[in-house]
């Protein structure tokens, strides 16, 4: 007979299969998903609560309890993620794209203009759209997560979302920040990988791939976002004066628990240690099922160094000419 846990597995990789095979299927979960949120309704006695009925005084999510993820996509945020929302008072808020939303916005907006009063996040009116980002921030994720109390932790998964991460991270200072760091040619490696014409993120689509035709050029675009991504979520980590952690997911991959614990303990978190075994034994590489791993798939390698194999000297020589600041940093013995 089987174990709950075991029922659980097989249960939700029954669902990742049909979900890869049958894209509308995910489309509609997250539709359900939409209107199940929409819908709710968590006011209690005496309260005054929004326009969509969600209670913004005095409940809700806590910005002190918001766990950021900044990281690059590819770099083992979803595992990170899940294994942090299989503990006990923890939600996954799977890439809001808050970061995108104002740091690309911020980015590809001239310098001299953003000094400019008129501009909405020019410089001489940054305490006002500061004080914004943060309204922005904690009402989308008590509309999200209404039945999220101010006791409970949000894990905020932002891959990508590193380029807004200063401005994330000053307007909500009591929260805590994770930096999850990749090596970049393996980073890169699995970017090529995915977005190859018949690869997971661009199945059924019957288009052309870049990645094919031209895939130094798609890794040296690939090393030039990592670069402003990794280099913008590092500066809000200097800058933050609350919890924080950085973690290698070659760390993660060589002692997963070890790791775990590390950074509850630095973020200042306590979790029950037979949760915590629990979540890292569900979610390790080994219980993946073989039909939903390797090339082309969304769950790929998870091999630190395994860019040897994927890319070519000319692709991995760009990329670590493009990230060079954070191989000397991270990487110091694989920096050329």
């Amino acid at each position: 007979m089987l174990s709950r846990l075991q029922a659980g597995q097989r249960a939700r990789w029954i669902w990742r299969r049909a979900s890869a095979r049958y894209p509308r299927l995910a489309a509609m979960r997250r539709r359900l998903g939409a209107a199940a949120v929409k819908s709710a309704a968590v006011v209690g006695p005496g309260r005054r609560r929004s326009a969509g009925g969600v209670d913004l005084e005095g409940g809700g999510v806590n910005a002190a309890n918001i766990l950021w993820i900044f990281c690059v996509a590819r770099s083992g945020s979803t595992w990170l993620a899940e294994m942090m929302g299989e503990m006990d008072g923890h939600k996954v808020w799977k890439e809001p794209r808050v970061g995108h939303l104002f740091g690309e916005f911020y980015a590809n907006t001239p310098k001299e203009k953003t000094r400019s009063a008129n501009f909405i996040m020019g410089e001489p009116t940054r305490d006002g759209w500061i004080s914004a980002i943060r309204n922005f921030v904690l009402t989308g994720a008590r509309h999200t997560f209404p039945f999220l109390g101010p006791e409970n932790y949000l894990v905020v998964k932002e891959p990508g979302g590193g380029v807004g991460a200063p401005f994330l991270m000053e307007a909500l200072p009591e929260s805590r920040m994770i930096l999850l760091v990749r090596d970049p040619r393996d980073v890169v490696a699995s970017s090529l990988d995915a977005t190859k014409k018949d690869s997971w993120q661009n199945w059924g689509s019957g288009g052309r791939s870049l990645s094919d035709e031209r895939p130094e050029a798609v890794a040296r675009r690939s090393a030039k976002k990592y670069l402003r991504n990794m280099e913008n979520a590092r500066r809000a980590y200097d800058a933050h004066k609350g919890p924080k952690a950085v973690v290698l997911y070659e760390d993660l991959r060589a002692d997963t628990l070890g790791t775990m614990q590390r950074l509850y303990s630095t973020l200042g978190i306590e979790v029950d240690p037979d949760e915590l075994a629990r979540a890292v034994e569900k979610h390790a590489w080994e219980s993946i099922p073989e039909d939903m791993k390797g090339q082309g798939k969304f769950y790929r390698k998870a091999s630190p160094g395994g860019w040897r194999e994927d890319l070519t000297a000319k692709q991995a020589k760009i990329v670590e000419e493009i990230t060079a600041p954070v191989m000397g940093e991270f990487y110091p013995l694989e920096a050329g």
